[in-house]
């Protein structure tokens, strides 16, 4: 279809393209090398299955957002369609063979396909251009007071428009392309509806001014991606190639908040936690340039949604400006995030949870915490008291030892020492052994036991913090010397199943003390209740039929262990009826008091975060909240 000197300009043009693109994808192969740690290139056939399903049905996408998600999904699709459709039209361009139009039934459905997908992207495009510069939503942007490359505050606004315009311009000429191909012809393809109705529209046109519209839609159409190809490193969209990779290969970890073990036994370790963005794993750097900058971890975020200077998203994207614009990995984190703001995080996960391309931005604030605390002292000094708590009594709140089993008097709870085999361990945890509020959930759970007689021990005074309101702050010294002392004497004891009422401590022992040799069996006691329900060993009733029940979801029981039908098991075996709030499950908002937030004062905001979390649950319709 080409002129022999079109042919060679394209040639030409297509060389130079790709010789800027190849400068732009090294420079971040580049800078995601520089991170610490290497791929492990093994988990992508153990993945590969499953990150062919998210990339072709979006389906992470599609938690948040379900009409925006849909007009995406629209402009996806239609973009892997177009992967051959594009080759195929480069192959007539050279050699005037329409590979689709010789394919048999294959070429005509995957024409069907294209055609229909060519105009949806013109929708899904045209309706998320309006939605942004028309409608302009506060949730694609952040607050003035949140830490924000200047530069983004227009940047990313800028980009879409390229992006928009580039891909708008290629499938909008790609459709007149092939429009004029048929018109030349004077064919009607039954299986390109809407091509067709636009070749009808040149039925008159003389031949040569419908060549001359095929010769300049092929170079608008195939030359605006062309043309775009060296600003694609530099792009947002560069998520297309880098969330497939980012789901492939991320470090497997047994949930979204297991952090990485650190020995402190090794004496040449000089760093901790991250100070620079070279401190981060390759996969943290490989964050910012999978970020598409939707600004969904934001709008989850309780930090930001109570009007706090946190928000995980311009953290993400603070990364890649500062990169985009030819800094280094030596950049302070704290030019990339505000100590505020790091100190504001609970940790929830919500973040990491609805991300759809797999970005952890969590990760990268507790890395943060970690070197402000082990290496600079910098902590809020509320912290001291429980950081001294766990340092001398072995629990935040600096209760004695002697003291552990106080809330159990009266009660017949038996200990390791007095029942040295038993079926289940039950860690009771700091809170219900210490805190007056708590003992109350620990002295019920206890009459549940001993009512079904179950064959249960706990650790009485042997039992400590399990640390993760340490390691939640940045005290990985403190969390060490908790952790595995906790695994020596659990191994000792060797307990079949481990049941704990406290999400924290089930997410700390099941997920992060097997990096310390500890393999246990652990369950929240909900599973257990609901157990014994089934077996017929207790049964539950409420004392009155008014109980309309509402439950939150614990962010550490929920999100980042999966765990949502054992409570609402024993809930429902009580017979009461459970009403459930707006944000519930995987989208519960947080409580407040995670990420070692219960031991601190909150950073200024418009609202606290449990305040925030009772208003919904006030406004749910119900008259007892579960937790």
């Amino acid at each position: 279809m080409l002129t022999l000197v079109e042919k060679i300009l394209f040639t030409l043009f297509v060389f130079v393209s790709l010789y800027y693109t190849y400068r732009g994808v090294m420079r971040i192969i580049g800078h995601i090398s520089g991170g610490q740690s290497k791929p492990d290139w093994s988990l992508l056939w153990k993945r590969l299955g499953e990150v062919v399903v998210k990339t072709v049905t979006f389906q992470p996408v599609f938690r948040f957002r379900p009409t925006v998600s849909l007009l995406h999904g629209f402009i996806g699709w239609g973009l892997i369609v177009f992967l051959l459709i594009n080759l195929t039209d480069v192959i007539y361009a050279y050699t005037g063979f329409k590979l689709l139009h010789n394919l048999g039934i294959f070429g005509d459905v995957y024409r069907l396909l294209a055609d229909f997908f060519g105009l949806a992207i013109l929708i899904g495009m045209a309706s998320l251009a309006f939605r942004r510069y028309v409608l302009r939503p506060p949730n694609l942007s952040t607050r003035e007071s949140t830490h924000l490359d200047p530069k983004a505050r227009t940047g990313i606004a800028r980009d879409s428009a390229i992006v928009t315009a580039t891909f708008f311009t290629h499938n909008l000429m790609r459709l007149l392309e092939e429009s004029f191909y048929l018109a030349q012809r004077g064919e009607v393809d039954p299986w390109q509806p809407f091509i067709s109705a636009a070749a009808r529209a040149w039925s008159g046109w003389d031949a040569n001014l419908l060549t001359i519209g095929e010769h300049t839609t092929f170079w608008l159409s195939i030359g605006a991606v062309v043309a775009f190809l060296p600003y694609f490193p530099y792009s947002k969209h560069l998520h297309l190639f880098l969330a497939p990779i980012n789901f492939a290969l991320k470090p497997e970890r047994r949930s979204i908040g297991e952090l990485n073990y650190i020995d402190l036994d090794d004496q040449s370790i000089e760093q901790f936690g991250a100070a620079t963005m070279k401190d981060l794993g390759w996969e943290q750097i490989m964050d910012a340039y999978a970020c598409i900058q939707c600004f969904r971890c934001q709008e989850v975020c309780p930090a930001y949604a109570t009007g706090k200077v946190l928000s995980p998203a311009a953290l993400e994207v603070n990364k890649r400006y500062h990169l985009n614009a030819g800094g280094n990995l030596d950049v302070p984190m704290l030019n990339l995030i505000s100590e505020e703001a790091v100190w504001a995080c609970t940790s929830c996960g919500a973040c990491v949870d609805i991300c759809p391309v797999g970005n952890e931005p969590m990760r990268d604030i507790l890395h943060i915490r970690r070197n402000l605390t082990l290496m600079e002292s910098r902590f809020p000094k509320q912290l001291e008291t429980a950081f001294k708590g766990m340092e001398r009594n072995a629990n935040p709140w600096n209760v004695s030892q002697a003291d552990r089993m106080k809330w159990a008097q009266g009660l017949n709870v038996p200990t390791i020492e007095q029942n040295p085999e038993p079926d289940i361990l039950w860690w009771v945890g700091c809170a219900p052994a210490t805190d007056p509020r708590a003992q109350k959930t620990s002295q019920a759970f206890a009459k549940i036991l001993n009512a079904a007689g179950v064959n249960y021990a706990v650790l009485g005074q042997n039992e400590q913090c399990t640390g993760d309101p340490a390691r939640r702050a940045g005290r990985e010294d403190i969390f060490f010397g908790l952790a595995s002392a906790n695994v020596e004497i659990l191994n000792e004891v060797k307990p079949k199943r481990i049941v704990t009422t406290c999400p924290h401590c089930l997410h700390t022992i099941k997920n992060e003390y097997p990096a310390f040799g500890g393999n246990y069996t652990v369950i929240h006691h909900t599973h257990l209740i609901n157990e014994l329900v089934g077996a017929g060993k207790i049964s539950l009733e409420v004392t009155s039929d008014e109980y309309r029940v509402t439950i939150h979801d614990p962010c550490y029981l929920g999100r980042h262990n999966g765990i949502f039908e054992a409570p609402r098991g024993a809930l429902e075996s009580a017979g009461v009826t459970v009403i459930e709030m707006p944000r519930n499950e995987r989208k519960s908002f947080c409580c407040g008091a995670g990420g070692a937030q219960f031991w601190k004062e909150e950073e200024p905001g418009t609202m606290r975060v449990n305040a925030a979390r009772f208003q919904e649950a006030k406004e749910a319709g119900a008259n007892t909240l579960a937790v």
